[in-house]
């Protein structure tokens, strides 16, 4: 864990890709993103939720790029009176399993 990151194993720009890939073809299947969440035609957390019961039920990785793009249009197409302020680590929602840091300190790392 010490150094410089390798950010090839800690971010994918492949994922952005196929995410954006995937946004552009179906603007052309479904329409706009701006009106179909915008208006609230279509539910981003629910077919958020759909996407991940769908990648859990087929291990396909596909169902991910479309449950992380329902994540973004929520992002800029709230469905709730929803807002943006960074948070530091004591209002974080916190992680289920224990990070390699949490298990270095407890001297199991």
């Amino acid at each position: 864990m010490k150094g410089v990151p390798n950010f090839e194993k800690e971010y994918s720009e492949k994922v952005d890709e196929l995410r954006k890939n995937r946004c552009a073809m179906s603007y052309y299947k479904y329409g706009s993103a701006a009106e179909n969440f915008g208006k609230h035609y279509v539910d981003a957390l629910g077919s958020h939720e759909k996407c991940i019961d769908k990648y859990i039920e087929t291990k396909n990785k596909e169902y991910l790029l479309d449950a992380m793009n329902y994540l973004m249009f929520e992002f800029m197409y709230p469905s709730l009176d929803a807002y943006y302020k960074e948070t530091g680590s004591e209002e974080s929602a916190g992680i289920v399993g224990l990070s390699v840091k949490e298990a270095e300190a407890y001297g199991n790392g």
